[in-house]
């Protein structure tokens, strides 16, 4: 199961997170999300875990658990299809289904 990890301290590295989601179980990966221009952390991640049992107890007992002074909000990662779209991109407002072309 994928697992969607939150609220990241921005000091923590992939071996914090790694060290945290296996104390509950076995772990394929474990990644914090960093930004490609500034190589800062974004405050989120992604941990992989083979066994759903294992990763759905890991969900109920570390969200809100704190690390390196954050709580983390832990839940299921939802495929990107499935997210709703953010507005943003600039543009001006002219494209899309938001211009009339009447006018």
């Amino acid at each position: 199961m994928n697992i969607y990890v939150g609220n990241i301290s921005y000091q923590a590295s992939d071996d914090d997170l790694l060290e945290v989601f296996e104390a509950i179980g076995s772990v394929d990966s474990a990644s914090i999300i960093f930004d490609r221009y500034s190589g800062r952390s974004k405050g989120f991640g992604f941990v992989e875990m083979p066994n759903d049992e294992e990763a759905t107890r890991a969900i109920e007992e570390l969200d809100g658990k704190e690390l390196l002074g954050r709580p983390l909000k832990v839940n299921q990662a939802r495929p990107r299809e499935d997210r709703p779209r953010r507005g943003g991109g600039g543009g001006g407002g002219y494209g899309g289904d938001d211009y009339d072309s009447r006018y």
